[in-house]
């Protein structure tokens, strides 16, 4: 699908755009023209990847003209963006990690924010470790799940019983009370939390280690980024500035995303985009991140390859590490 671009849109966008703080664009005026115009995102129900939702303008502002936003599902995303249904997309690095040790041409390139989801569960469980025998459920694939449950000796294979067929409908199991927890993401959270569905026992904005890492990371198709690095730094710088909104306009970045057609509930997006760390791409090691998850889904047996080799394989960070620099033009 191609998003629409009305007046006011643009215009808020624009202006928001303006607030961003990374460097104005004459300090970019010695970088080679694009390589292409067209650049493809995907839409999806997960709303804490918000600066992929919010930054069309500061695309448009990088020589895009071509922006289009492609529908996908939690269960197929990370294989749509290695199919090439779309060019660059923020997904759990774990996610990622995952993908690229079952050899899928994609590459990691920027965190992106910390602190998306929350582990709620029923009755006495009070910790990640009562969860040792218990259903959890959750949208999507098992990864994150289980990363928390090796983390603290718990083997997700045997200790757990996961539920995770979108069929089935696992939020309104645990609604129901027919599974011990659920690890929720945004826009779960809030209905969760607005239903007064169990209590959390983890919320990664806040609780260590998990809030010092990067939950989320910006992966491109493997493809568009070789044939096109001018346009894959540009898209990168896009994504960012879009982040520093998040954090320093939310109300507006809110707003953009229920009238881009993300989300319906404006004050879901608000609460999303003001508990998160969409600022954390400036000062986190998105290096350390991914190696920080890979060594626990390695330890689980989830991946073959060592996370040197995650790392080695399926990462770039010199096009960040150019936009740092300009930083500090």
């Amino acid at each position: 699908m191609i998003m629409t671009q009305t007046r006011r849109r643009f215009l808020t966008m624009a202006a928001l755009a303006g607030a961003g703080t990374l460097p104005p664009r004459r300090a970019w005026a010695a970088e080679p023209a694009l390589d292409t115009t067209a650049v493809r995102l995907p839409k999806i129900s997960v709303i804490c990847f918000a600066p992929q939702y919010v930054c069309e303008a500061l695309l448009r502002a990088e020589g895009f003209t071509d922006i289009r936003y492609v529908d996908s599902e939690p269960t197929t995303y990370h294989e749509d963006l290695a199919r090439g249904r779309f060019d660059f997309a923020a997904n759990l690095s774990v996610t990622w990690i995952r993908a690229i040790d079952s050899g899928a041409p994609i590459t990691v390139l920027t965190g992106v924010h910390a602190g998306c989801y929350e582990l709620f569960a029923h009755g006495d469980i009070r910790g990640i470790a009562g969860l040792k025998g218990k259903s959890v459920g959750m949208l999507g694939t098992t990864e994150l799940i289980s990363a928390l449950a090796a983390y603290v000796g718990l083997d997700p294979k045997t200790d757990l019983r996961l539920v995770n067929d979108a069929a089935s409908k696992p939020v309104d199991l645990f609604a129901a009370g027919k599974l011990d927890a659920y690890l929720a993401f945004p826009p779960e959270v809030q209905e969760l939390h607005a239903r007064k569905v169990g209590h959390v026992i983890l919320r990664t904005a806040v609780d260590r280690p998990w809030s010092e890492y990067f939950c989320c990371t910006l992966a491109a198709n493997r493809d568009y980024a070789g044939r096109y690095p001018v346009a894959t730094k540009r898209v990168i710088r896009a994504i960012l500035k879009a982040a520093d909104l998040c954090t320093g306009a939310p109300e507006q970045a809110a707003r953009l995303m229920v009238e881009g057609g993300f989300t319906e509930r404006y004050d879901y997006a608000l609460q999303t985009l003001t508990e998160n760390a969409y600022g954390a791409w400036r000062d986190y090691d998105v290096e350390d991140s991914m190696r920080f998850y890979a060594l626990r889904l390695h330890e689980v047996g989830m991946i073959k390859s060592s996370p040197q080799q995650i790392i080695a394989n399926g990462t770039d960070w010199h096009f960040l590490d150019e936009i740092k620099r300009e930083l500090k033009t």
